[in-house]
């Protein structure tokens, strides 16, 4: 039971991770670095 459990949230984490990292990735490719470096700033 745990391990279905544990199994779930690290996919849980794994998507949220991928998405955020795919969301400065297309920030990076429309804005360009200056938005990536404004976001991680503020």
């Amino acid at each position: 039971m745990e391990d279905s459990v544990q199994k779930s949230c690290w996919g849980v984490t794994a998507k949220a991770v991928i998405g955020f990292a795919g969301i400065i990735l297309l920030a990076w490719l429309v804005g360009g670095t200056e938005t990536v470096a404004v976001m991680a700033a503020s």
